[in-house]
């Protein structure tokens, strides 16, 4: 399954990693892309929409589907 978030509060390439270390430590993630130019976040794997926006959340970004 692939799932494509909205991610607002990007500015930097460490703004990138740290959006996507988060999404990379939910469990079912096999795969991360993150684009803080496009304000996105594509996942693949078989992890709840709840858990991936929660996680981008907790590492103080703003993500909805």
């Amino acid at each position: 399954m692939t799932i494509v978030l909205t991610v607002e509060g990007m500015s930097c390439g460490h703004c990138e990693q740290t959006v996507e270390a988060a999404l990379r430590d939910v469990p079912g993630v096999t795969d991360v892309e993150v684009d803080r130019t496009d304000e996105r976040a594509v996942v693949r794997g078989d992890a709840a929409v709840t858990s991936l926006v929660g996680a981008v959340e907790d590492a103080g970004y703003t993500a909805s589907v």
